[in-house]
């Protein structure tokens, strides 16, 4: 019998006379060709390919069109890419875990064995959204909100309990540990993955994805790894490959090094803003140059934890010396680091001096431009320096993105029941967060924002008191170290107390303003701000009273706290003044880079074993929680956080390809950068919103709703607040804000689930049409779900967010994009047209597709569209209503 491909691309390695088995890279040079100029990315990808266990003629191909890329940097190839494991957050991966139970009793209903439905991949889900800043400022801050936490999230946790018990690979990461990316990089990433198979150990590329779109921050660790919907994660899960295009890859060279005073968020913000300039949706960037030697890892964590914000699918930077120290000092075992770095020497994923791979475009930045600057005012990749920041609120100067208007400029308002000494305005800053995602996995930026308020507190520099201020790590490591240093104290002096290890502020979760400061903000009408140090600031996503928010470095937060306004200019006018009335400039209490660097050695690896030695054990709340070992879960109908899934109800065992779309309403219309925020919130529910209408006729006081985020195992509330945002604006109602739409029988305005529900009674299909960077953001797979349980079966865009994009096919709504330059202002869509597109069972991948639009009183005409079902596994997807209705027909059959 002849070998494999996979058989004869093994080779040995020996580890101190450890064997250890590898697919060789070195195998593909020698008998296909040289892969020495193939990104080191892509190299990671051919490995998977090469250890597939498929036909070698698919293999073949694929190996080829790896080869033959680097010849033009691009080439459009399927292949089917298999990762190592799954990172999920409670958020997204409590949706996840209910679709997968459902599935098993769908599956007993079949006639199948409900066991097929288990993760035959390991599974991380670490519990980091649901916690809230509702106590701040005070020691027993933290205690407070996480004893809420639990008080109001113990129906599902007891159902991650449930599937902890009952799910093969599936390991919890229970509350109060901290955030999944700052636990993936400090612990659970391997770099290289070593895996026992018949008898012997091998070793490969550790690979992961997530059901964050953050998930990239590992790339930092020289894993490939990117974020997806729950729903793709959940195919990964029980064995499906991900189907994709070979990607293009962007090569960022960076040079030279930062100058003191600057750091990493200030890089990653003018590297977020070059390469949305740039353009890299649906593409990798690789990061490469001699400067690579300059950042250490948690400098290059930062800026791989934004490539959903530069709209990457990763940021990668490849495995170097600085990644062997790193995981020296996080306490990774000795002789897995011995494996990696001799793995990646071997397999030529090593970066070495002036290493020039061949990319699809490349970038440069010498790093010593790099100013002081924030982000804002509601989207990530809009990079302000500093000194720029008080134009802003002069009317005369234009800038894209900023809600500001004439009226609103110097006008000073005052409000006599909060008895303030100082004038609160536009401009004040009601939020300073130094929060989790970004930041906090990073010594650099938090030891620099501890100097920064000790040197204030020195001055007698004190943070307005109009300004709820938090800090919320990552992972405990961070306060045992700074509680260590005995920095932890000039935090809690500024009000900065540790609220919670969780995402907290960034998620949405920054909790209640105090009543007064309500009051003055709706009564006057005032355009306040949040400045935090995460990395999403879109609109009605931080706070709903809030209208505009900044991300700032964590030293940044705690001085535009100290100053209280973004009406200042932080390089030149004064933050404050000292005990004798002397002005005091962020200069003067800005720490330099040799008392960072002192305090940053002083961090050892005990602290982080010391961090993660119980990492799944919990709180005694947590531990009492007690579950049964029921194949299925036992649900509970009268609950409002956990219900079983609703996309299998009536589900044909056969295939049904998509019927043709005849007499489609359009739903809603939409303009360009509309946010997975904008279409599935995750924060405050509103009273008067149909989900808070939902909550309250179940029972549920107003205290109570919790957020959407943590509702998402309840498809009623969701449905209800898809599209609910209450910044969200659609076209057909001439810039109103809010959630609504025009019912066209009645002429009535209505919110958009309640016209839906009408529509949906009888029986009309419903499009959407929006503009350019279509469902932008987080990986929010109820983005799509509360789309199809709306009706609608067609989004059509100027362009589409790779994982939104990903999201809707999976749950069987067709993607399309105006053709020919055509958008909805081209064609004049008003919203009382009408839609045809027909021949659906013949869709192919990229193919272009008419639709007929028919206006009142006019011929039909029509219009072409390109669709974005990239490959024939997506399409497979979209012919079976979604990727989990294919999953269960392929296990029955």
């Amino acid at each position: 019998m002849s070998l494999t491909l996979r058989e004869k691309s093994q080779e040995t390695i020996y580890l101190d006379k450890k064997k250890i088995r590898i697919f060789s890279l070195s195998f593909v040079s020698k008998n296909f060709g040289s892969i020495k100029n193939l990104p080191k990315s892509l190299k990671i990808i051919l490995e998977n390919i090469l250890r597939r266990k498929d036909n070698d003629i698919t293999k073949l191909k694929d190996i080829k069109a790896l080869i033959h890329w680097q010849k033009y940097g691009h080439i459009l190839h399927e292949i089917d890419y298999y990762p190592v494991r799954i990172l999920m957050q409670d958020f997204t991966g409590v949706p996840a875990i209910i679709d997968l139970a459902t599935m098993r009793e769908v599956v007993l209903k079949l006639g199948g064995n409900a066991k097929q439905i288990n993760p035959s991949i390991p599974v991380d889900l670490i519990i980091d959204h649901s916690i809230t800043v509702d106590y701040f400022g005070t020691k027993n801050a933290l205690k407070k909100n996480t004893a809420l936490e639990m008080y109001r999230n113990y129906e599902r946790y007891k159902f991650l309990r449930w599937g902890q018990k009952n799910f093969n690979n599936f390991r919890v990461v229970p509350p109060g540990t901290g955030i999944c990316h700052q636990v993936n990089l400090e612990y659970l990433g391997k770099t290289i993955w070593e895996e026992k198979v018949d008898n012997e150990i091998f070793a490969w590329p550790d690979t992961v994805i997530g059901t964050d779109s953050h998930t990239t921050m590992i790339n930092a660790l020289g894993i490939l790894g990117w974020g997806m919907g729950g729903i793709e994660a959940e195919a990964a899960m029980l064995g499906q490959p991900i189907s994709m295009l070979i990607p293009d890859v962007v090569g960022f060279k960076l040079n030279g090094k930062l100058c003191s005073g600057i750091n990493a968020t200030d890089l990653v913000l003018t590297i977020t803003q070059m390469l949305r300039k740039h353009g890299v949706v649906n593409k990798f960037v690789e990061f490469y140059g001699d400067g690579l030697s300059n950042l250490s890892l948690s400098d290059r964590s930062t800026i791989a934890n934004m490539a959903p914000e530069y709209g990457a699918t990763c940021g990668f930077f490849p495995i170097d010396q600085v990644t062997i120290d790193y995981m020296k000092l996080t306490g990774r075992d000795n002789k897995h680091i011995i494996l990696v770095e001799t793995y990646a020497k071997k397999q030529g994923i090593w970066r070495n001096v002036g290493d020039e791979p061949i990319f699809t475009t490349t970038l440069t930045l010498d790093m010593d431009q790099v100013q002081s600057s924030i982000a804002g005012p509601k989207r990530p990749q809009d990079c302000i320096p500093i000194k720029n920041v008080p134009t802003l609120f002069d009317y005369k100067t234009k800038y894209k993105g900023s809600i500001l208007n004439k009226h609103d400029i110097n006008i000073k308002h005052k409000d006599n029941s909060i008895k303030l000494n100082q004038v609160f305005q536009d401009g004040a800053i009601v939020i300073a967060a130094i929060t989790s995602c970004t930041n906090t996995s990073n010594p650099n930026v938090l030891i620099a924002a501890a100097l920064l308020a000790k040197k204030a507190i020195k001055y007698g520099l004190k943070q307005k008191y109009w300004v709820k201020t938090s800090l919320s790590p990552g992972s405990k490591v961070v306060s045992i170290y700074l509680d260590k240093l005995n920095l932890l104290t000039y935090f809690e002096q500024l009000g900065f107390n540790i609220v919670g290890y969780g995402c907290m502020t960034c998620i949405g979760n920054s909790g209640p303003l105090d009543k007064k400061i309500e009051s003055a903000i709706i009564n006057n009408n005032l355009t306040v701000n949040a400045v935090l140090s995460g990395n999403r600031n879109f609109e009605g996503r931080i706070h709903p009273l809030v209208k505009e928010n900044w991300i700032a470095s964590p030293p940044l937060v705690i001085a535009y706290a100290i100053a209280g306004t973004m009406r200042i200019n932080l390089e030149v006018d004064p933050i404050g003044k000292d005990h004798y009335g002397n002005k005091i400039f962020l200069k003067d209490i800005w720490p330099s880079d040799e008392e960072i660097i002192t305090e940053v050695k002083k961090i050892k690896s005990e602290i982080f074993y010391k961090g993660y030695k119980k990492v799944f054990f919990g709180n005694k709340e947590w531990k009492d929680i007690k579950v049964d070992n029921s194949i299925t879960y036992k649900w509970n109908k009268d609950s409002t956080y956990i219900r079983p899934s609703p996309f299998f109800e009536n589900m044909d065992i056969k295939t049904k390809h998509n019927n043709d779309i005849i007499d489609a309403q359009i739903l809603a219309i939409f303009g360009d950068s509309i946010t997975t925020d904008h279409i599935s919130p995750a924060g405050k529910i509103d009273i008067n919103s149909p989900a808070g209408r939902y909550l309250i006729s179940n029972g549920v006081e107003n205290e109570n709703f919790n957020s959407y985020g943590s509702r998402r195992g309840n498809h009623e509330v969701m449905v209800r607040g898809t599209f609910s945002n209450i910044r969200i604006k659609n076209e057909m109602l001439l810039g109103k804000e809010g959630g609504y739409t025009k019912y066209p029988s009645e002429g009535n305005q209505l919110p958009i689930y309640d016209a839906a529900m009408r529509y949906k009674q009888n029986n009309i299909p419903l499009i959407l049409i929006a503009g350019k960077e279509y469902g932008s953001g987080s990986s929010r797979d109820w983005a799509a779900k509360g789309p199809y349980l709306q009706g609608i079966k067609v989004v059509i865009a100027e362009s589409f967010e790779r994982i939104h994009r990903s999201n809707l096919i999976g749950m069987g709504i067709l993607p399309l994009v105006f053709a020919e330059d055509l958008n909805r202002n081209v064609l004049n869509i008003k919203g009382t047209e009408l839609f045809d597109i027909k021949d659906l069972s013949q869709l192919k991948p990229k193919c272009k597709v008419k639709v007929i639009i028919k206006r009142e009183n006019t011929r039909e005409e029509i219009f072409n569209t390109y669709c974005c079902i990239y490959t024939n596994t997506e399409l497979r997807y979209y012919h079976h209503g979604g990727i989990l209705k294919y999953i269960i027909r392929k296990m029955i059959d």
